[in-house]
């Protein structure tokens, strides 16, 4: 984005322009010297991000940002999901992949196999929050249990909260369903906040009970947040869930609280970042290695996300690290330290 100056005198003017031209003429062996970001002015190329639809918007904030520094350093970054974005990186197509969820095994193989090496940076926390639409006054809190016995493997076909009452009895849970039509829209299998969901809540049951660690299958799925967003928005006893950024902002929708043995918790900032809020997650970003060594742009891209762009996580509403983690994220970097941690 392209800010401009009011020149109010001609004076300020014409001191503005000698001071570009000292700026430009300054540095006589051709290399251009560091802004207050500490990059350089005279970088060019391109650092290509996709992956995770929940880590985009901080990814497009520290783009434009360093873009405001760096107008010659072409920085697009789309939001396929993590698993879709994965497939990309670990084939040496993209730089950086945002992900909502920590790298699986499978994807570790696909980057090994193509000779990719990776650095895991982990830039910031989120939580999962499970939404119904405003109108739906009989549903506040949900357990561990309800989500699994409304959501799960052993779900499928339920079009009524009710139908779920026997399965999240079973389970151990003292919540009474309405009788009420049941419409639930949520992440897609590409999507890491899918992944966090199954890693955090279907895997607390399902291997006991033999099932599958999955969701039901028919729902109405989209990699899309603001899809997901407008699918609880339309019916009025909806379920479905999206990261907290994308929550807190939407209208038209109620963000339950969830218990995960400890009594209901809201999710807040508070909450996530200590761990209260039972199904939190970090957020991450996967830098190629090889590139970074090979690509001023994109290490300077990077030592900028973590100094003066890591600001944006909590600008476009997730939580920001403790001071602590952000210095041992900084170190990996630093030390171009490769692998899943």
């Amino acid at each position: 984005m392209k800010h401009t100056t009011r020149r109010t005198t001609w004076l300020l003017a014409m001191l503005a322009a000698v001071s570009l031209i000292a700026a430009a003429c300054g540095d006589d062996d051709g290399d251009a010297g560091a802004n207050g970001n500490g990059q350089t002015s005279d970088l060019t190329g391109s650092v290509v991000v996709s992956g995770s639809s929940t880590v985009e918007p901080i990814s497009v904030a520290v783009a434009e940002k360093f873009n405001a520094d760096n107008p010659d350093v072409d920085v697009p970054v789309d939001g396929p999901g993590t698993g879709d974005g994965f497939e990309l990186f670990c084939a040496g197509e993209t730089a950086i992949n945002d992900a909502s969820s920590k790298v699986k095994d499978e994807q570790i193989a696909a980057c090994e196999e193509n000779g990719v090496e990776f650095i895991e940076l982990w830039i910031g926390n989120d939580g999962l929050s499970i939404m119904t639409n405003e109108a739906n006054e009989e549903m506040s809190c949900v357990s561990l249990a309800d989500i699994y016995a409304l959501i799960g493997p052993e779900s499928q076909g339920f079009d009524n909260w009710s139908d779920a009452q026997d399965l999240a009895d079973e389970l151990g849970s003292e919540t009474t369903f309405p009788d009420a039509p049941l419409a639930i829209t949520g992440p897609g299998e590409e999507s890491g906040t899918f992944s966090s969901f199954v890693e955090i809540v279907i895997e607390e049951f399902n291997e006991d009970r033999g099932a599958d660690a999955t969701t039901r299958p028919d729902y109405q799925s989209s990699g899309d947040d603001n899809v997901i967003i407008q699918g609880i928005q339309g019916s009025d006893t909806s379920l479905g869930w999206v990261g907290f950024a994308f929550a807190r902002e939407a209208e038209g929708v109620k963000i339950l609280e969830v218990d995960g043995g400890d009594g209901c918790v809201e999710p807040t900032d508070e909450t996530v970042a200590d761990g209260s809020y039972p199904i939190a997650r970090p957020l991450f970003i996967y830098v190629n290695a090889a590139m970074a060594d090979e690509n001023p742009a994109l290490a300077a891209f990077v030592d900028f996300y973590l100094n003066g762009g890591v600001e944006s996580v909590g600008e476009v509403g997730y939580v920001p690290l403790a001071d602590e983690d952000l210095e041992a994220t900084r170190a990996l970097w630093e030390g171009r330290t490769t692998g899943a941690q």
